[in-house]
């Protein structure tokens, strides 16, 4: 038996919905790329792969914010500089996927989903403008049947409105459906729909572990949700 049988009682869940920054994708490199650009541009100091992965998770917008504050308290931002910052940023980042790469494991887990029948989702706080080119250039395009990104809807994650969507557009209850992602957001908003959650313990989640948000499971691969010899924890 796999750890997915395990959550749902040896069965299969009818709807998998996934994270897809820090969970199927490290695009921490492009997104640092394209935050350096805006802060060269407004004259500050780029800032760096290390410091950008402690602020991605919440969508385009606030990780401007953090990164004109240069934390993750973002409170005293002016709101029109961060206006113009996320123009510079959404222009620098339009074509800036060359350096995102796919976790290991992850097309191999899409397609024995895909092959058992389990309907998939994207979940995404990215801006929806950016998701066909990047998850064509990744080949992980055609996978999904619904994709939610940060702008589709006025909630985003930690808000569960798009997992509500998502599971009334594919006609199933909570407890037939999983979410899979690597941040707080992610947990909160499984917890919130009701939804179980496993976790992935490489993602972004500000430098916090995972597991001390409590979701249902924390894998280490993707690959192990559907192995039926994993390292579970």
């Amino acid at each position: 038996m796999t750890p997915l049988h395990a959550l749902f009682d040896g069965r299969l869940p009818k709807l998998a919905m996934f994270d897809l920054d820090g969970t199927l994708v490290d695009s921490v490199p492009d997104l640092a790329a394209a935050v350096d650009r805006m802060l060269v541009r407004l004259g500050r100091a780029p800032a760096g792969v290390e410091r950008v992965r402690l602020w991605v998770g919440n969508g385009a917008r606030v990780l401007v914010r953090r990164a004109l504050a240069g934390d993750l308290d973002h409170q005293g931002v002016d709101a029109a500089e961060a206006e113009a910052a996320l123009a510079l940023f959404m222009d620098a980042y339009a074509d800036s996927h060359g350096l995102t790469r796919v976790y290991p494991g992850v097309p191999e887990t899409l397609d024995w989903l895909r092959e058992r029948e389990v309907a998939l989702a994207l979940i995404t706080n990215k801006p929806s403008r950016f998701l066909p080119e990047l998850l064509a250039d990744k080949g992980l395009d055609g996978y999904f049947r619904w994709i939610v990104g940060g702008d589709t809807l006025p909630q985003q994650k930690p808000d569960p409105a798009a997992l509500f969507w998502v599971m009334a557009q594919a006609g199933v209850l909570a407890e037939e459906a999983l979410f899979v992602g690597d941040s707080r957001n992610d947990v909160l908003a499984a917890r919130a729909a009701g939804v179980a959650c496993v976790a992935l313990s490489y993602g972004y989640n500000h430098g916090r572990p995972i597991a001390e948000e409590g979701p249902a499971l924390v894998l280490d691969a993707l690959s192990a949700l559907v192995d039926p010899t994993p390292g579970l924890r």
